[in-house]
Parts: C-alpha cells; sequence; structure tokens
C-alpha cells in the first residue's frame, strides 16, 4: 500500500497537483478535521502549513478521503487525528503516516457519552466514548501543549516559539472557559435539546444534553424517543430546539413545530462552512454561549 501511495503522490507532483503546494515552505501539518487544524495553527503559527482533511461544509463523521489527502497524510511532517472518529483516516494514517502522529483522543482523554452508551450506526466507537472532546476549551488547550511538543521535537530551533504559542492558546481557552462558567452559572433551565449527541462535554458548565439524535445527525430517532423528548420539553420549559449548520434541520425544526416552541443554532464545531471565513473556534463557541444563555434564561 505504501508502494502504491508513492505512485500516486509522485502521479499528483507530475501533474501539478502535489498534496501540498508548490511553494509550501517549512513544515507540513496534516489535521484530521477542524478543531485540530485550528490548534496546529495556533500553536505552529507562520512556520507550518496546516491543512484540513475534512472539505469545509463536510460532516467529518462521514469522510471519505481522496488520493489527494491520503497523500497529504504521506507527506505530512504531524499528522493529528482522533482515533475512532473517522475510520478512513485512521486507516491513512495507520498505512501511510511518514511523519510523527497525534491521536487526539489519547491525549485529552474521552468521557463516556452521558447515557452510557451510543448508537449502533456504523462507526466505531471505542467503549462507548464521546469524541467530541473540543467542546471542553481545557481539553482543547491540552492538545495544543501536545502539539507544541511534537512540532519541537520535529523542529528543535522554533521549541520555544512552539511553546509560546501554546501558551497564547491556553490563555485564550482558559478566558472561554471562565465565560461559559460564569455565563451559564444562573440560569431558569440547565437542559438542553439539541440535534445530535455532540455535546456532553458542555456538562461541566452544568448542562444537561438530550439529543434528538444519536452520534451523527442522520440517525433517525425512534418514536419512543420522540415522545420522551416532548414529554421532557414539557415537563421542563424548553423554549429552544437546537439544530446545526452542517446537517439538515429536518428533525428538529419537525420537533420545534411539533411543540410550538422555537430553533436556535447550537454548533458543535466539527467544521467550518464555506460562509464561515470570518468565523474561528473561539468566536463559533461564544455565539454558543450567546445561545445557550438565550435559551435557558440565563441571568
Amino acid at each position: 500500500m505504501r508502494r502504491t501511495l508513492g505512485l500516486l503522490v509522485c502521479t499528483l507532483a507530475l501533474s501539478g497537483c502535489s498534496a501540498f503546494d508548490d511553494d509550501t515552505a517549512g513544515l507540513q501539518v496534516a489535521a484530521a478535521f477542524y478543531p485540530l487544524q485550528y490548534v496546529a495553527e495556533r500553536v505552529a503559527g507562520d512556520l507550518a502549513t496546516v491543512d484540513n482533511l475534512t472539505t469545509p461544509g463536510t460532516e467529518p463523521h462521514d469522510l471519505e478521503l481522496t488520493i489527494r489527502e491520503t497523500a497529504e497524510i504521506a507527506q505530512a511532517d504531524l499528522v493529528i487525528h482522533e482515533k475512532g472518529l473517522q475510520p478512513a483516516v485512521d486507516d491513512a494514517v495507520a498505512q501511510n503516516a511518514g511523519g510523527d502522529v497525534i491521536d487526539a483522543a489519547a491525549v485529552v482523554g474521552l468521557e463516556p457519552f452521558t447515557d452510557g452508551h451510543a448508537e449502533d450506526d456504523g462507526h466505531d466507537h471505542e467503549d462507548d466514548l464521546d469524541p467530541h472532546f473540543w467542546l471542553d476549551p481545557l481539553r482543547m488547550a491540552d492538545l495544543g501543549d501536545a502539539v507544541a511538543d511534537s512540532l519541537s521535537e520535529i523542529d528543535p530551533e522554533h521549541a520555544e516559539v512552539f511553546a509560546a504559542n501554546a501558551a497564547d492558546l491556553r490563555d485564550d481557552l482558559d478566558a472561554l472557559d471562565r465565560a461559559l462558567t460564569q455565563g451559564l452559572a444562573d440560569c431558569d433551565r440547565d437542559t438542553i435539546v439539541v440535534s445530535h449527541d455532540a455535546f456532553g462535554y458542555l456538562g461541566r458548565y452544568g448542562l444537561v444534553v438530550a439529543p434528538v439524535a444519536g452520534l451523527t445527525p442522520d440517525a433517525e430517532p425512534t418514536p419512543a424517543d420522540l415522545a420522551d423528548l416532548q414529554q421532557l420539553i414539557d415537563d421542563d420549559g424548553i423554549t429552544t430546539v437546537f439544530s446545526e449548520r452542517l446537517a439538515s434541520p429536518r428533525l428538529t425544526e419537525s420537533l420545534a413545530d411539533d411543540m410550538g416552541i422555537t430553533t436556535a443554532v447550537l454548533d458543535p464545531i466539527e467544521g467550518l462552512s464555506a460562509d464561515d471565513s470570518d468565523a474561528d473556534y473561539l468566536s463559533l463557541m461564544r455565539d454558543n454561549l450567546a445561545a445557550l444563555r438565550k435559551a435557558n434564561g440565563c441571568r
């Protein structure tokens, strides 16, 4: 497989379409999806080119790699992925990665799903652990430290730069953590109904998460699931059903319409859309905080 991949990389280069741009200078980093890309870019600064293997607007759970993206994994000095979330990436990393590899799941320590199980939707959920760690800013900061350590081993000359960038990132993420803690401390409600089971790590801020679908947005709830959610909405006085930008709002809009309540966007930040040129992880998390405060009557 490595020989085949090498031939594909050569073919791309000869055609003028190498995996990384021809004028790429410095380190080359391949990040499996947006939150990992964000951390890598913050830590590496202008000393590396960071390519996101998941095209903006694409659901990372469903990623299938192209020849070009597989070549990026083979050529990268560092690959950052999360084992178990994207099986196609896991396979490509195992077979083709020629540089250092960071498994974000091993770095940050994943937690079990809040309901104790993950839906059987055809994906590999190791021990039913929730992969959406990036909704916890402090875990993102831990990943930043690991990326700095790895880049420093690859490029020792710039180790102090990587360490300083990781420290700046941690400062920003600590500030975000404080904003979430304070902003969600005094609310009329603590339960949120969300599109899919991606928000469990917000539980550190006192939120109870009730998903319409399972781990992936296209998982279909059963009639019993919907009946339970309707009862929960009535019992807790919930005013909002949260949808998201990269998935169809069909289920959330239907539930909200049936209950006579509103919908709003709560972003799992699994990726950016084509319209997100001015957004980043920090701004999207603060948008989420504003939406949560409004929905739950926070003071």
